[in-house]
């Protein structure tokens, strides 16, 4: 108790309070052991994205009222977190206004399309936001790596998808470019974790099996795909990782600023 007395004497007004808040009174009881300085992280990261999502809710109402259209990408390597941030966005929007698109395998048919046919579909109609957990970005990375398309398909896109986002956003469209970035080490931290998760392990996939092994594959393309397609119109906007709590807070934030809603 001692201990926790001197490092409650070292906190400021506002910290005291929050740590008092429902929420924080939650942090510090949930664990066994009481870690002051992990429950005020906790708390501050809470407070800070619930306001954050307040702000959506605003963003999103401004959408829907001046039929606005909005397209967010995420990507990142397997397990960078990309759902986790799109849940965080999404907990308190209006469900009718937005929709998150992640697709599957393409079918005999659309293989014969042309690529950007299937994503063309579900692109937003005025007054809603699509999320793409994973998007058209597949071609510039994992199909490559992972042998899922041809030189020649490959060539093709990275000569098309700036010229596609152009007339993307040149059809009032805001179009918002997410790369989650992780390290090899914390990837092959989160993967033991899904494994030994039997609420988890649903999320690894063949692909992500390899992910470690192919990791400078991976790289390599990675690298190609910000060098042609981090245009002045369509940037990329890459976000350590690393720490999810962190990451999910500079999306939201980044969301807020790029779309003026206010």
């Amino acid at each position: 108790m001692s201990n926790t007395a001197i490092k409650l004497d070292t906190l400021t007004t506002e910290e005291v309070e929050l740590l008092n808040s429902k929420n924080g009174l939650y942090a510090l009881l949930r664990s066994k052991k009481t870690n002051i300085h992990k429950a005020l992280e906790e708390v501050k990261y809470v407070t800070a994205l619930r306001k954050s999502q307040e702000e959506l809710i605003k963003l999103q109402n401004w959408i829907i009222k001046h039929q606005k259209k909005a397209v967010i990408l995420f990507e990142g390597r397997d397990a960078a977190g990309k759902g986790g941030a799109i849940r965080r966005i999404t907990e308190y929007i209006n469900p009718r206004h937005f929709r998150i698109v992640a697709l599957n395998i393409p079918t005999e048919d659309e293989k014969k399309q042309w690529f950007f046919q299937r994503y063309i579909h579900e692109l937003p109609k005025p007054g809603e936001i699509v999320f793409f957990d994973r998007s058209w970005y597949n071609r510039a990375v994992v199909e490559p790596v992972n042998n899922f398309c041809t030189d020649k398909e490959y060539e093709i896109f990275m000569s098309q998808v700036n010229d596609f986002e152009k007339m993307l956003i040149q059809s009032d469209t805001y179009l918002i470019k997410f790369y989650l970035s992780i390290s090899k080490k914390e990837q092959a931290r989160r993967f033991e974790d899904i494994k030994n998760n039997p609420l988890k392990r649903w999320k690894i996939t063949p692909v992500d099996k390899k992910a470690q092994a192919l990791w400078k594959d991976y790289t390599t393309y990675k690298e190609r795909m910000f060098e042609t397609t981090n245009t002045e119109l369509a940037p990329w906007n890459i976000i350590d990782a690393n720490k999810k709590s962190t990451a999910r807070l500079q999306t939201i934030e980044h969301i807020l600023k790029t779309i003026p809603y206010k």
